[in-house]
């Protein structure tokens, strides 16, 4: 996707510089050892704020829907792209544990993870890891510290992409079509289990470390997408909480 945030230095600062930084912790059920630091259940959007890409004018929708004796999220786009983003980042290493429940009512004809006229996904999770300075070379410093000074924040070091892909790949991890520092896992992929509610549970340090081969940054933020605008096509998505929690 051309104007995609997650994939360029540029557009990730814009990102970054429009979410807000206050703090809000969620009531959450753990189960028993596990040590929750937010769970999101999508009684409404007061934790999320939009991200509307520039040149992209058509607009992914995200609403709270009522269902099956549960609030969700859903999220439409058809031939367009838009973003939510949680206000708050959190501290990777104490809390490296993500699960949720998605679905999806339908997947992308066009749809190609290999290719960026097919980089669609009807559901995204994004895992955005913050730049940090003091760990950073001579020249990352100074391109960082160039997009800094004109922008007014760090964009995002690097980013893991969970996804829901349209068709099957023989591996688990993927680089974008767009750039090496965004990777995308593919925990669901093609038609076999659409319309149907799905609980995932990843590790997001070990699936960092196997997609850079090092360690995560300190602090991440988490960012929902349904997109359709490389594909003119149209998708229905669904989540029904996120929990972020540590074992």
């Amino acid at each position: 996707m051309t104007e995609h945030a997650f994939h360029t230095i540029r557009l990730p600062v814009l990102l970054f510089a429009f979410v807000c930084l206050t703090a809000y912790t969620l009531e959450a059920s753990a189960a028993p050892g596990d040590r929750v630091l937010f769970r999101e259940e999508f009684r409404d959007l007061s934790n999320w704020k939009d991200f509307f890409f520039p040149k992209i004018s058509r607009h992914s929708r995200y609403s709270i829907e009522q269902g099956e004796g549960t609030a969700f999220l859903k999220a439409e786009s058809n031939n367009s792209a838009s973003a939510i983003v949680y206000r708050e980042s959190f501290p990777v290493q104490e809390y490296p544990l993500l699960r949720w429940r998605w679905k999806v009512a339908n997947l992308y004809e066009r749809g190609n993870a290999r290719s960026k006229a097919g980089d669609d996904y009807p559901i995204r999770i994004y895992i955005m890891f913050e730049y940090d300075p003091e760990k950073a070379g001579p020249l990352e410093r100074l391109k960082y510290g160039f997009v800094k000074k004109r922008y007014g924040e760090y964009p995002p070091h690097s980013s893991l992409s969970y996804v829901w892909a349209s068709s099957q790949e023989e591996v688990k991890i993927l680089s974008s079509p767009y750039t090496d520092q965004a990777k995308m896992v593919l925990l669901q992929s093609g038609p076999e289990r659409i319309g149907t509610w799905q609980d995932q549970e990843v590790d997001i340090r070990a699936d960092y470390r196997e997609a850079f081969g090092t360690d995560p940054p300190a602090r991440a933020r988490i960012a929902i997408m349904n997109d359709s605008d490389d594909t003119g096509e149209s998708s229905t998505s669904c989540i029904e909480y996120i929990e972020v929690f540590g074992r």
